[in-house]
C-alpha cells in the first residue's frame, strides 16, 4: 500500500508531524473530524462524545463483537476554529502512554483539495518512540485512506 500520509519523527524530539493532502474540499475534510457519524465510520469506532467547542470533550470506544472494549480514548478540546484548527488532548485509556497534545490544522489547497497538518507532542521522547513502535505510520495512512474513501462519497 502506498504511503500517502507523511509522518516525520526526528530523533531526540518528543513530537510527530503528520501531513496529508486529500481530494476533498476543506469543509468536508474538517467535517470528517467533527461530525460524529462520519468520524465513527472512517475510524471504525463508536463516538461516545464529541463536543466541538473550546473546553469541549470527546470520547471514542471500539469493542469486539462480544462487547469487550478493545480501545478507548478521550480528551479535551482546547481550541476550535471551524475549517481551520483543532487543538486537543488525546489520552488512551489503559494504555502505556501519557496524555498527548495534538494540533490539527486544515488548509485549503484548491476548491476540491485540502491538506491536514497534525503536530502531536508527547510527554517524553521515550513515550513518542513507544507510540511509533505500534506501527503508527501504517495505521495513520490506512485511517486517512479510509477517511478519503468515506468522505469522498459525500462530495
Amino acid at each position: 500500500m502506498e504511503q500517502i500520509t507523511k509522518l516525520t519523527a526526528e530523533d531526540g524530539k518528543q513530537e510527530i508531524v503528520i501531513s496529508r493532502e486529500f481530494d476533498l474540499p476543506l469543509e468536508l475534510l474538517f467535517r470528517a473530524y467533527t461530525d460524529p457519524e462520519i468520524v465513527g465510520e472512517w475510524m471504525g469506532t463508536k463516538v461516545l462524545k464529541l463536543e466541538n467547542k473550546k473546553h469541549g470533550s470527546w470520547e471514542f470506544q471500539t469493542a469486539d463483537a462480544q462487547g469487550k472494549v478493545l480501545f478507548q480514548a478521550n480528551g479535551v478540546i482546547h481550541e476550535f476554529i471551524p475549517n481551520q484548527k483543532i487543538t486537543r488532548t488525546f489520552e488512551m485509556e489503559n494504555g502505556p502512554f501519557g496524555v498527548q497534545l495534538e494540533f490539527l490544522e486544515f488548509e485549503k489547497l484548491t476548491d476540491d483539495t485540502s491538506k491536514l497538518n497534525m503536530h502531536t507532542v508527547y510527554r517524553s521522547v521515550a513515550d513518542r518512540d513507544k507510540f511509533m513502535k505500534l506501527g503508527m505510520s501504517q495505521g495513520v495512512n490506512m485511517a486517512h485512506n479510509r477517511l478519503q474513501e468515506v468522505v469522498g462519497k459525500l462530495k
